[in-house]
């Protein structure tokens, strides 16, 4: 008798209905349960940003160089180019000449270093040519205490110079300076017995003259005046 009953209420057609309705309450509650996946927008369109422009380390119009030839404590063959090259001079200390500084990377027995020249010319004023100039050529591994100088005017000679007018302001005159050379004797260690002839050279860079006397110089220039003041006159 109690299993009849029981079978009657299971398929009676309200408790069809009673499960019909617990049924959609379940699937309700398991739809506003799962997370809710939001398909992305479309990226709104735009102009790709520009590239940043060339730095420029020695010439603006790209035709800087130093090519070297190197022997002794040092040795290579350098071909350094505009943008990777350091550039800037000036009038030499005492008036008579011109200085122009350039740095760029050296490697050496598997290390790498950062060399800077700096070439004084004799006799080339401002805006000068000339040809057969004496010259003096300091070298210096920067930061490593390393300064190797021909100590003078007569171990190195400038065949050709050339100054061409670069800008022009009230403040300073800019120009480009070319010349080849090259050295007969070696520049000499100022901090010990080490020695690097620089057999041939050839640039191309630039200097900068000042109106105000009291403008403070480029680097390489406070540079080149610290050394002038230890001995060797670039």
């Amino acid at each position: 008798m109690t299993r009849t009953t029981t079978r009657r209420v299971l398929s009676g057609p309200a408790t069809l209905a009673a499960l019909t309705a617990a049924t959609l309450c379940a699937l309700r509650f398991a739809q506003a349960a799962a997370p809710q996946v939001v398909a992305p927008q479309a990226a709104a369109p735009h102009a790709a940003a520009p590239p940043p422009p060339a730095e420029i380390r020695c010439l603006p119009d790209g035709s800087g160089y130093l090519r070297a030839r190197l022997r002794g404590a040092m040795a290579a063959d350098l071909d350094w180019r505009n943008a990777g090259l350091e550039c800037e001079g000036g009038m030499r200390p005492d008036g008579h000449g011109i200085r122009v500084s350039f740095a760029g990377p050296l490697r050496s027995s598997g290390v790498a270093h950062r060399l800077r020249f700096i070439f004084g010319v004799e006799a080339a004023g401002e805006g000068r040519s000339g040809r057969a100039l004496p010259a003096n050529v300091t070298l210096i591994l920067e930061g490593e205490r390393h300064i190797y100088s021909t100590r003078g005017d007569n171990e190195c000679t400038v065949d050709e110079l050339r100054q061409e007018p670069l800008t022009q302001t009230a403040r300073r005159r800019d120009y480009r300076v070319a010349a080849r050379g090259f050295c007969f004797g070696p520049a000499a260690s100022l901090t010990g017995s080490g020695r690097v002839l620089v057999s041939r050279f050839d640039f191309s860079g630039r200097i900068s003259l000042y109106t105000d006397p009291g403008a403070r110089p480029p680097k390489g220039e406070t540079t080149a005046a610290v050394i002038t003041a230890r001995g060797p006159a670039s």
